[in-house]
């Protein structure tokens, strides 16, 4: 089997439109009807609402959890009427990787900076898959579409088997649809020359 995976040179909200497009192609040649959607303020998830009207795709967007950055939430409380009346949901869950001051414990930081080393969107993609499931809008075993980036829009996303973040190792990332080749600890580095032949 051969599959392509998008990688662009720099991460950020530029790929925002080519990612739901690369997105919707792999959900719809894969019958996946679910797709996990990170939208912090409501601008990508409105994108999103709109690039894949008619497609049969329905949305799990995960925005913040209340009191994560600010007193008040950013992701505007008509949006969330708005497409749930489009039959989407939005789940404002736990953000799980930011859990150590609760626990006590650096596991939760580990971790996010271990996914972090693929980019920003890995981590968030893993986060959200167990988000999405732990608050019951996705199933166990539930094979989904994850839309992730890099501080504001989607340059990132996979294909998962979702799990609850009880079972970390049912869940499964079983392809990379688009990435940044950037990663949050800064820019990849430089590509040896190519050989030159005698």
């Amino acid at each position: 089997m051969e599959e392509k995976i998008v990688y662009y040179e720099k991460p950020g909200m530029e790929n925002t439109e080519t990612t739901l497009q690369l997105a919707a192609e792999r959900a719809k040649d894969r019958g996946i009807k679910k797709i996990i959607l990170a939208s912090t303020r409501g601008e990508t998830a409105r994108l999103a609402a709109k690039v894949w009207d008619g497609s049969g795709i329905k949305m799990v967007v995960v925005p913040h959890q209340y009191g994560f950055m600010a007193p008040q939430q950013r992701f505007p409380a008509e949006l969330v009427s708005e497409l749930a009346e489009k039959g989407h949901t939005v789940h404002f869950g736990t953000m799980l990787f930011h859990t150590e001051k609760l626990y006590g414990m650096d596991t939760p930081t580990v971790m996010a900076n271990l996914l972090r080393t693929f980019c920003q969107g890995m981590k968030v993609c893993v986060e959200l898959v167990f988000m999405a499931v732990d608050g019951g809008c996705v199933d166990s075993g539930e094979e989904v579409v994850v839309v992730t980036g890099t501080g504001r829009g989607a340059d990132t996303a996979i294909v998962a088997i979702a799990a609850p973040s009880t079972k970390l190792p049912e869940l499964h990332i079983t392809e990379i649809i688009c990435k940044p080749l950037q990663t949050k600890q800064g820019p990849p580095p430089p590509m040896p020359p190519p050989e030159k032949k005698p």
